[in-house]
């Protein structure tokens, strides 16, 4: 009754990928995957291998061969990406698109170049101008037309559920009625009710119509796990997977070293405009708890006066002691860029939660259960927390930056961590959250 689809066991967040049953229209075929892959191949692959003669007056046999092959393995690759992103909570997929066969079509380019196989220009470049709209267009249509509608038993507490506007709501009123227009059932696994309404989620499984758990589908709507009411056994079903760990840690280490160069280019800028504003210091220094509880020195250009710290342990809006240089570092999130030394020490991630001082995290863990638990995986120059709710200092905001910490910690992945970083791009650009 509560076995879920396969993209749900693999990415680990419901994926409601049933379309709503009053939606019909001539384009509601788009919004199947095997549709898109098809389309994407035609119109990026084999278009522009049909136009590349007429584009080129001596088009090489191998050359054509190896473009085609190529642009094929980008357009599987980047639809790949995009599906197993779209899951996510709160995802627009048609914003992925073009980072995602930018990547992939880039890749392609690369690996061509490296093995020295002979390629057409023409044909990298009109299929990654063509692939771009196409997949853009039926992402958008499927967005449109596989909005869930969800049937929801009277039983347990479903008042927060039907709340949540990423899904329509079906309120089923008698155990008789059987909700075959929906795209699910939801319910209160854990309460206790009537032998009817488990007779009819029985005969709705049996019907093959998903059953999820309110908690589960909450979760997934939301992208935030409920920490009121965790018990010793839950924390089991947060346990990161070990070996994307130890992957992780050796990306972490490979994109610090790649961005040296541009993070030594701002950061000498940066760092000449906070000596030329008052000479005082470029860098802070301050302890903050991380990875199993272990304390360690983050690095941060300074954005306060040399005089701040003796003033509140929180930033607010507006404070007074944050320097006119420091206020546009903090906006645009150009005073973490130190942080790049922690990364290559092992001490830090790009993607995780963020570290708290030392205080402050001795303070959380006294009134916040379970608050040290977000310590069993690196902590991050930005995280889920930090793209979905920005700044937190108030015990009943971190304990709301606690649900999406335990959210990205049962839902670690690489997936989770693209999703992350171009929210962090879009945060830069806009300065939110910033204080």
């Amino acid at each position: 009754m509560q076995a879920l689809p396969s993209m749900f066991r693999a990415v680990g967040v419901a994926p409601f990928q049933s379309a709503h049953p009053v939606r019909r229209g001539v384009l509601r075929p788009l919004a199947r995957i095997r549709y898109q892959l098809i389309g994407g191949l035609l119109i990026a692959v084999v278009l522009p291998a049909m136009l590349r003669g007429q584009y080129e007056l001596r088009p090489s046999f191998g050359s054509l061969e190896n473009s085609v092959l190529g642009t094929a393995i980008a357009v599987v690759l980047g639809l790949y990406i995009i599906r197993r992103i779209l899951p996510l909570p709160g995802v627009q997929a048609t914003s992925f698109v073009l980072p995602a066969f930018v990547a992939v079509y880039g890749g392609v380019a690369v690996a061509l170049l490296l093995l020295r196989f002979d390629y057409s220009r023409f044909q990298l470049l009109a299929s990654f101008m063509l692939a771009v709209p196409w997949f853009w267009f039926v992402t958008a249509i499927e967005r449109r037309y596989k909005r869930p509608l969800l049937a929801v038993l009277p039983v347990g507490n479903n008042e927060k559920l039907t709340m949540l506007k990423q899904a329509d709501w079906l309120l089923i009123e008698k155990p008789d009625e059987l909700p075959l227009s929906a795209s699910g059932v939801v319910a209160d696994l854990r309460a206790d009710m009537a032998p009817e309404w488990e007779r009819l989620l029985a005969t709705c499984a049996l019907k093959g119509l998903p059953v999820y758990h309110s908690k589960h589908v909450i979760e997934s709507l939301t992208g935030r796990v409920e920490i009121e009411h965790l018990s010793e056994n839950s924390l089991g079903s947060l346990l990161p997977s070990s070996v994307y760990l130890k992957f992780k840690r050796f990306g972490d280490t490979l994109a610090a070293l790649l961005a040296l160069p541009f993070i030594l280019l701002v950061g000498g800028v940066a760092a000449l405009l906070i000596k030329l504003e008052d000479r005082g210091p470029i860098f802070f220094r301050q302890p903050r708890m991380g990875h199993h509880g272990e304390a360690f020195s983050i690095f941060k250009f300074r954005t306060m006066h040399v005089n701040a710290s003796n003033g509140s342990q929180f930033t607010e809006s507006d404070d007074p002691r944050i320097t006119r240089i420091g206020r546009v570092l903090r906006r645009y999130r150009i005073d973490e860029l130190p942080q790049v030394i922690n990364i290559l020490r092992g001490e830090m991630s790009w993607i995780g939660p963020r570290p708290e001082s030392l205080p402050l995290s001795e303070q959380y863990e006294a009134q916040i259960p379970f608050y040290s638990y977000r310590h069993i995986v690196r902590p991050g120059i930005s995280g889920w927390a930090q793209v979905q709710q920005g700044w937190a200092a108030e015990l009943k905001d971190v304990t709301g930056k606690l649900h999406y910490d335990f959210f990205y910690i049962k839902h670690f992945s690489p997936w989770l961590d693209v999703l992350i970083t171009a929210r962090t791009i879009r945060t830069m650009l806009t300065g939110f959250g910033a204080r």
